[in-house]
């Protein structure tokens, strides 16, 4: 059963998950785009060049790093991290971009478009484009925008032309869309270099296939380190869930390793108020596939919130639910008070800024990690850097000052913090 869930079926479906649900024009270039990852991914001339570029110009492996002071710090199992933000652009993202822009030079497009939430997937596909030579696009949300100018910049910088997005909420939900419409009047030329394992197939599998790499690494290096293939618990923060299945695929046959996914729970439970689709979605259909959505009574997709722009999306990918019904994977949220202590709570003990998604990932390793056994390993996919949220952090610090923290993070409070910086740029909460 194990090897049968990476394979979805001939449509693209993982059980009753997956798809393509997409307009008539689109299907002749997903099918085109199915047929020629079918062909080159075989192909030992792609593997090999791939390869090459992962190892001499993205940086892998990336390292397995034991967090001995965080481990120390919360005083029960070990803790090691996946140093996925130690890969080339910061973040986990540039595996499938540089994969999917090789793709699609090899099919002769000349231009690449991509939509991007917290910035990390744009600027990889951005970086991957100019690399191989494509024009490349970047539709982002202007609320994604604001919060991640840096990132905007680096695009810019690296030649991609970006376009907020006004319409909708104006994130990572709108940047698909018109990512989308852009694909369906340009695909002759183009290639729409989707960031995570949602959309119609054969995204999921495709972008699943181009981020194990990174749960493969670290099997190997944990042997190396630690004297085993397993660890107890493996976890990562799932938005649309690219980093998190990259690195449980790694695991999943290996039933003694418990695996977890977190989502964001936002500010609170009411919808509209997180991002957590397992714990207030329904079956829904959303930009290409049938998977876990947030929508209201009537069908109508709901609006999201997280502090990481992200895991601010309300679907999640097909092959997660899947996961989540054989009862393979447990999912989970915090929230974004949790985050932001999770956030300080590595940086304070290992120096390490982590992006807000990954924070996520931190703040529930937090919760478990002090009530299992000193002898267990814990591991858990670091899958960006948090320089692109720092101002975010500092001005979510100042907002909620005043605020209750959640006594179960380690004990981290997030009032030193804001006393140590105090308000944002220019005195505004």
């Amino acid at each position: 059963m194990a090897r049968a869930l990476l394979r979805p079926d001939a449509q693209g479906y993982f059980g009753p998950y997956g798809g393509r649900f997409v307009p008539e024009t689109l299907m002749a270039p997903l099918a085109e785009l199915s047929a020629a990852y079918n062909r080159w991914s075989r192909k030992r001339t792609f593997r090999n060049e791939l390869r090459d570029i992962l190892a001499h110009y993205a940086g892998r492996p990336t390292p397995l790093y034991f967090a001995s002071r965080l481990t120390e710090k919360l005083g029960g199992a070990r803790v090691y991290l996946k140093r996925e933000d130690l890969l080339h652009t910061g973040a986990h993202k540039l595996n499938n971009a540089l994969g999917q822009a090789l793709l699609a030079k090899t099919m002769g497009k000349e231009r690449v478009i991509a939509e991007t939430g917290a910035g990390q997937h744009g600027v990889a596909t951005a970086t991957a484009s100019a690399l191989m030579g494509l024009s490349c696009t970047v539709y982002m949300g202007a609320e994604d925008c604001r919060r991640q100018r840096l990132n905007v910049d680096r695009m810019r910088l690296l030649g991609a032309e970006v376009v907020p997005v006004e319409s909708g909420s104006r994130t990572l939900k709108d940047a698909i869309n018109e990512s989308l419409r852009d694909w369906v009047t340009n695909v002759r030329n183009t290639h729409y270099i989707l960031g995570s394992v949602l959309g119609p197939d054969p995204y999921p599998r495709m972008v699943r296939d181009f981020h194990r790499v990174i749960g493969d690494e670290a099997r190997r290096q944990l042997k190396k380190q630690a004297g085993t293939y397993s660890p107890d618990v493996a976890m990562a923060c799932v938005g649309g869930g690219s980093n998190a299945i990259g690195l449980f695929t790694a695991f999943i046959e290996d039933r003694k390793v418990r695996l977890i996914g977190v989502e964001g729970g936002g500010r609170g439970e009411t919808l509209g108020e997180h991002a957590a689709r397992f714990d207030g979605g329904s079956l829904g259909v959303l930009h290409g596939t049938r998977t876990m959505v947030l929508q209201d009574r009537e069908g109508q997709i709901a609006a999201t919130h997280s502090v990481s722009a992200g895991l601010d999306y309300p679907a999640v990918g097909p092959e997660h639910v899947l996961l989540r019904d054989l009862g393979r994977v447990e999912y989970t949220h915090v929230s974004d008070a949790e985050a932001i202590a999770g956030f300080q709570l590595l940086s304070e003990t290992e120096g390490l800024l982590p992006a807000l998604e990954s924070a996520h990932a931190i703040a529930h390793a937090a919760k478990i990690v002090p009530h299992l056994p000193k002898r267990d390993i814990v591991l858990i996919n670091l899958s960006g850097r948090g320089d692109k949220d720092v101002e975010s952090v500092l001005e979510y610090l100042a907002e909620h000052q005043d605020d209750a923290v959640d006594p179960e993070i380690a004990g981290v409070s997030v009032h030193p913090a804001v006393h140590k910086w105090g308000t944002p740029r220019g005195g505004q909460r």
